[in-house]
């Protein structure tokens, strides 16, 4: 199954204004034309062919191939993911353009079931790998440099070598694939069309969800109380999806005999279980010393004996209410990237000059934001809903570096350049944290400089803690399935039983915040990513103490980090800056740079 890229919700989005300047849109000619573009015709054609042929050289053949054999059929293979993920690359991007119009929809479920049923001869490709006698691909490896360069894809593969089904069963299952997107399907379109009324004005989840970073506190209490209305009269269908994607990944993961249901995210991100709960027990533990303490010190800012949700994320009573353009973003995140690197520079550029970035706010357009890396011989694409808020320049800085990221693992090809979602996070976190040192450098006044550290303390609670609650939440939610279905008011539980150890005392919970799990696309798209976003932002603020400490060639070893997107495991990635995510103490490291922060606010207060 090809993975399309899916709408990542920024949970500080914002709202509109007419004052941005004009907003680039996408041009997705670079992938294809149009819908009924020859070229695509002529790639579904061979598509379909190249599968057929392939099948018919290879299955039954793998474990006779000599070294040059082996290399040959893996050339083959990356061309045919190279196609496949043009194909749907530019069906998904059209569709997350405006996803209730009926015919993208349609265009990307039919393509979606082509590329499917094309790609299905294919499954025996991964199992008789890992039928291969390891002594075997060893001598293999070391008979042909160029096949050695791809050892890290035949290592992922062959981790999943104790999970393996019989290769019917395996045919079966990525055929079954088209069923389970279908309900990913419905829970976006679902989100698309949810209509929210505040003022009498009707509105999209996004521009409803950005009320809760308004200023004025009576906005933020309706756009909490309209969300929390809406979603409880869609709450069937949320509850619904849920169960039955949680269920259908525990028949599989029972199938496959995996110890957790978290197992095969692990696995997928290359990252040892042991290093993941390490991180959610650091991050847990220092509750306490981050999110408990800075969201005190905001009650106190607020002039509130109590907190609600919809305060969480409400701009500092000295926070002007500004408007940044289109153009005063673009300059202010080129010159933090131009500032580290000028490398950084010109990667960015294009972005922003040849239809690279899609910004605008438009009805029925996917909400949240993300960069989707489309294919090695193209280029990035860059999703935002940009509506003019300082946060959203942060956003643009995130997903520049996402993208940058993407450029530049290009080179590996198209089995080599996707990292883990633990290491995907590197560049973009990295991108924010440039931007935010650069904004704070410029900070005229005290109050501004205030503003601009709690700004990046709660984006990074949000990132950190949020996300591990998230975690937790997860991990409740799948175990609950296991045992049978659940009522939404089942898992309304499990999301309160959460997020009261995250917040802290400071909060009281509204009526109704019990369904905000209800938006969260990740949980449905992509179970248990949560944790990457906290390991990235640990993993980044580890790196640039390193940076900031002046360590000798960082941008030059920052630089290959990106360049070898999948092809090294995070240990590799990591020792030239002198770092281990394995060492529970490098968690501390990271953590400890918000807590520094925070540390900053209160000496503030003084």
């Amino acid at each position: 199954m090809f993975q399309l890229p899916f709408p990542v919700h920024d949970a500080n989005a914002s709202s509109g204004s007419d004052d941005l300047g004009p907003l680039p849109e996408w041009d997705l000619t670079d992938l294809y034309a149009a819908e009924d573009a020859p070229e695509l015709s002529r790639d579904l054609d061979w598509l379909q062919q190249e599968c057929a042929a392939f099948a018919a050289d290879y299955e039954g053949k793998l474990a006779d191939l000599d070294a040059q054999g082996l290399l040959d059929c893996v050339l083959r293979n990356e061309k045919i993911n190279n196609i496949a993920g043009r194909i749907m690359s530019y069906a998904g991007l059209r569709y997350y353009q405006l996803t209730t119009d009926a015919g993208r929809a349609k265009f990307l479920s039919d393509l979606q079931e082509k590329v499917t049923v094309f790609t299905t001869p294919l499954v025996f490709f991964t199992l008789e790998i890992n039928r291969i006698e390891d002594a075997t691909l060893d001598a293999l490896f070391a008979a042909n440099a160029d096949l050695a360069r791809y050892k890290p894809v035949f290592d992922r593969i062959r981790a999943m070598k104790p999970y393996q089904l019989s290769d019917e069963l395996e045919r079966f299952m990525h055929d079954l694939g088209i069923v389970g997107d279908a309900w990913e399907k419905l829970f976006d379109e679902t989100i698309a069309g949810l209509t929210f009324e505040i003022d009498g004005e009707e509105l999209g989840i996004e521009a409803t969800l950005n009320f809760l970073t308004e200023q004025d506190r009576s906005k933020r209490e309706a756009a909490a109380r309209e969300l929390a209305r809406v979603f409880a009269d869609n709450i069937k269908i949320f509850a619904r999806v849920h169960n039955t994607q949680a269920k259908e990944k525990e028949i599989i993961d029972r199938w496959r005999g995996m110890p957790s249901p978290q197992m095969g995210r692990h696995l997928s991100n290359d990252v040892e279980p042991e290093v993941v709960e390490a991180l959610r027990e650091a991050v847990v533990a220092a509750y306490p010393k981050l999110s408990h303490r800075y969201y005190e010190l905001k009650r106190k800012w607020l002039g509130l004996d109590r907190m609600q949700v919809w305060d969480r994320n409400a701009p500092l009573p000295m926070e002007t209410t500004r408007i940044v353009d289109w153009d005063e973003a673009r300059a202010t995140v080129m010159e933090a990237y131009e500032a580290f690197d000028p490398r950084m520079g010109e990667l960015a550029q294009p972005f922003f000059d040849k239809g690279w970035i899609d910004a605008g706010v438009k009805p029925g357009k996917a909400p949240g934001a993300f960069a989707h890396p489309t294919v090695t011989n193209v280029h990035p694409y860059v999703m935002l809903n940009y509506l003019g808020k300082p946060r959203d320049v942060m956003t643009l800085a995130h997903e520049l570096g996402h993208g940058v990221h993407q450029v530049l693992a290009a080179d590996q090809g198209e089995m080599l350049s996707s990292t883990p979602l633990t290491l995907a996070e590197t560049a973009s976190v990295f991108g924010e944290m440039l931007t935010f040192r650069k904004m704070l450098e410029k900070a005229a006044t005290k109050e501004e400089r205030k503003v601009l550290l709690a700004g990046k303390v709660e984006d990074m609670i949000n990132t950190v803690v949020r996300q591990i609650a998230f975690y937790d939440f997860e991990c409740k939610l799948h175990a609950a399935r296991a045992e049978g279905e659940l009522t939404p008011e089942d898992i309304n539980a499990l999301w309160m039983s959460v997020q009261a150890e995250s917040l802290g005392d400071a909060f009281d919970f509204m009526e109704g915040y019990e369904t905000f799990w209800a938006y969260i696309p990740h949980f449905v798209h992509s179970p248990f990513y949560v944790y990457a976003y906290a390991f990235g932002d640990g993993l980044v603020n580890a790196l640039y103490s390193v940076y900031a400490e002046g360590a000798e060639g960082f941008e030059d070893k920052y630089f290959d980090m990106l360049k070898a997107g999948g092809s090294k495991h995070h240990k590799e990635l990591l020792a030239p800056f002198g770092l281990d995510a394995s060492d529970p103490k490098f968690w501390d490291k990271g953590l400890s740079m918000i807590s520094g922060l925070i540390d900053e606010l209160e000496a503030m207060e003084d």
